[in-house]
């Protein structure tokens, strides 16, 4: 059995869209980066403590941990905290190209081999249009941004505002399923 150990239901839609079937125990971590941590390490390093994590209540079972980061020049944005953090980073991602940064884990179930754990990440570059103060302010009345790494969602009211990427679509939205659906071949889970 796979557990996906993250509650967003955008990686599940993805999970469930790709024909694999999974179970929901969201991990509970801190998602504070560490200090001197690159974008890509920490967005590894997220997806094994969410999975081992679950893993640890779900011995005979495949984990699957995510982590979704959008950095921006040298700085990395999460979820906004609040209307005024989501002002704030979708100026920062205005008129600019930015990274999109997902770590995916595998965690195989105890006693099925030697090596318990993969980690991987995807990396996809998004390009956003210059966005007025107007739409910046409405689109963050809507709410859409609030629970979103970069404080956007490419599936919804922003995709208006993004002409061009390069890379995985599903990487974006939270999930590369290519990369996971090959990940969990690899361990046998699939």
């Amino acid at each position: 059995m796979l557990v996906l150990a993250s509650a967003s239901p955008r990686r599940q839609e993805i999970l469930r869209n790709a024909g694999i079937q999974f179970a929901v125990q969201p991990a509970d971590i801190n998602e504070t980066p560490l200090e001197r941590e690159s974008p890509r390490d920490c967005a590894e390093r997220l997806a094994r403590e969410k999975a081992l994590a679950v893993s640890r209540s779900q011995p005979r079972s495949f984990v699957l941990g995510a982590d979704t980061i959008v950095v921006v020049g040298d700085t990395i944005l999460g979820k906004p905290c609040n209307p005024d953090d989501a002002a704030r980073m979708l100026r920062l991602l205005s008129g600019r190209t930015h990274s999109v940064i997902t770590g995916v884990c595998v965690v195989s179930p105890v006693g099925s081999g030697a090596e318990r754990l993969t980690t991987s990440s995807e990396t996809t570059l998004v390009t956003m249009r210059a966005l007025s103060e107007d739409e910046i302010r409405d689109y963050v009345a809507t709410a859409e941004p609030m629970d979103k790494a970069g404080a956007y969602a490419i599936q919804g009211l922003a995709s208006r505002w993004i002409p061009h990427i390069e890379g995985d679509y599903s990487n974006v939205v939270g999930l590369p399923v290519a990369l996971v659906y090959s990940m969990l071949q690899a361990r046998g889970a699939l």
